[in-house]
């Protein structure tokens, strides 16, 4: 079968580890179709899906110009695309010493950022029971990872190497989820003020042309 698209991405339209994917196909001028899964009807769970991810959990990622190759987990997708296909480095590292401290953010974003950030998004708005004790517990985390991203960009610009790389874009859709939704309402909190390295960082990177035009979409998509 032949794909005008050189990428399928399986995805979902409101959902944070999908379009960091986006981003970063989009930076590097990859064409791509989405393809959005309805969670409502299970369609991440249903086998024409975890044929793929086996996890049932989005983002998947079909590279037709590699065999079909198929990947999943959003920063196993990030790096795959730009080991293979960033070669100039444009948002990658290119050192060892820096490939090892992208890793290094990649990894405390899907173990520090992403959990703590969507089980405070869900005992907040989703959970059906109200837990005071969890909502505190993750809406803290959520601050305390915040606070350790503030710390490191009050000294640097960018969190690796000096310039906009992977290990920034895949904090934006967590971190707007933050700014808007988590910690909005929560007394005593004011993301500008409390953080203010992160504050500015995050504005920069929602001020850039890809992330900007992906997030218009994905705005229209939800409106739908």
């Amino acid at each position: 079968m032949s794909h005008s698209k050189q990428f399928t991405l399986y995805t979902h339209k409101s959902g944070p580890n999908g379009w960091k994917v986006a981003f970063v196909l989009k930076e590097l001028g990859l064409t791509y179709e989405s393809i959005y899964l309805d969670f409502q009807n299970n369609e991440h769970k249903a086998p024409e899906f975890t044929k793929y991810n086996p996890n049932g959990r989005i983002p998947a990622l079909i590279d037709h110009h590699n065999n079909d190759f198929v990947v999943w987990e959003s920063n196993a997708i990030v790096l795959y695309l730009t080991e293979k296909y960033d070669t100039a480095h444009r948002i990658s590292a290119s050192t060892f010493e820096d490939k090892t401290l992208e890793l290094q953010w990649l990894f405390f974003q899907a173990s520090g950022q992403g959990p703590y950030f969507g089980q405070a998004r869900w005992f907040a708005d989703l959970h059906p029971e109200r837990v005071p004790s969890a909502i505190e517990r993750y809406q803290k985390e959520t601050r305390r990872v915040l606070g350790v991203l503030d710390g490191v960009l009050s000294k640097q610009e960018w969190l690796v190497g000096d310039k906009y790389t992977i290990a920034d874009i895949t904090f934006i859709p967590w971190n707007n989820s933050a700014f808007n939704t988590i910690l909005a309402d929560v007394e005593g909190v004011n993301i500008e003020k409390d953080f203010p390295f992160v504050y500015a960082w995050h504005q920069k990177l929602m001020a850039k042309d890809v992330v900007k035009s992906a997030w218009a979409e994905r705005a229209a998509l939800i409106a739908q």
